[in-house]
């Protein structure tokens, strides 16, 4: 998210503001390159939105005009840190009445997560201006595969020199500049009532359809292993268990249900669909 956020910020500092850049370290850090072990054992905790103790946070300010939120989803959630993040205290007196901006980095699949962390800041009183979402904009499949090799390799760079490099690409990334010089003058005017929509327009949110369907149905049902692995003392063949359901998921019953879905359902759900695509792309 470093990267992301420095470019996303440069026009700001350019324009004058004081940018104030808070990285969030949980007491017991999540060591990167992953494990599969270590990685498939967090689900439970980051789906159910069980926090961690993190390092003291330590902010300059009282109050902001302004905060960007930068968050990874983990299992169609809101990673641990950041989860923890918005239900410390602390932060959460600082986020009340105060205008945020939201910006995810994931695979493909940030709904849900952008739907928990929109439902947490309301609660909390923060004031949701924006939201930006940057993905993997590879098909879901070759995606899958090119995260899990950075991610238990630490290397960013093509897999057999045949996949697609993985994450959010370069180029993405340096272009989130263009959504900074958006707020600018929203920043300075202290304005924000068309803000998404200039984002918007700016391609800063995309719904597709087919990873809405599949992630809708997902989330449940990781909601249903979060809770069962829960409660199991011998955690570790649950969490196995999980992780070959994944792939079998992914890879052979996504297919079949998308399939289902485009004969049976789609063509008579046009505006229940469309409905549903614009409540991700809104901040209210």
């Amino acid at each position: 998210m470093g990267q992301i956020m420095d470019s996303f910020t440069r026009p700001l500092v350019e324009a004058g503001a004081s940018v104030e850049q808070v990285l969030i370290k949980p007491v017991a850090e999540y060591t990167f390159p992953w494990t599969g072990n270590r990685f498939f054992a967090v689900m439970p905790d980051c789906v159910l939105s069980v926090p961690t103790e993190l390092q003291p946070v330590i902010l300059k300010e009282k109050a902001y005009d302004l905060i960007i939120l930068g968050y990874q989803p983990w299992f169609l959630s809101p990673s641990i840190p950041s989860n923890s993040l918005l239900n410390h205290p602390d932060f959460r007196g600082v986020l009340k009445g105060t205008p945020v901006i939201t910006i995810s980095a994931g695979r493909n699949m940030w709904l849900n997560a952008y739907d928990r962390i929109r439902n947490t800041l309301k609660e909390a009183g923060a004031n949701l201006v924006g939201n930006i979402a940057l993905v993997d904009k590879h098909i879901n499949p070759v995606s899958f595969v090119t995260i899990f090799y950075w991610m238990l390799t630490g290397k960013k760079e093509r897999y057999l020199n045949i996949f697609p490099k993985p994450g959010v690409a370069e180029e993405d990334i340096s272009n989130t500049n263009i959504f900074g010089a958006t707020i600018v003058p929203h920043l300075l005017a202290g304005k924000w009532d068309c803000l998404q929509r200039e984002l918007l327009e700016q391609k800063a949110v995309v719904v597709k359809y087919p990873l809405m369907f599949i992630e809708g149905k997902a989330k449940i049902i990781f909601a249903v292993w979060a809770r069962f692995i829960a409660k199991r003392k011998n955690k570790a063949p649950w969490l196995s268990a999980f992780k070959y359901y994944l792939f079998v998921a992914l890879f052979l019953g996504a297919p079949v249900l998308l399939t289902l879905d485009a004969i049976f359902i789609k063509p008579f759900s046009t505006k229940r669909i469309k409905a549903k695509k614009q409540n991700y792309l809104q901040v209210i």
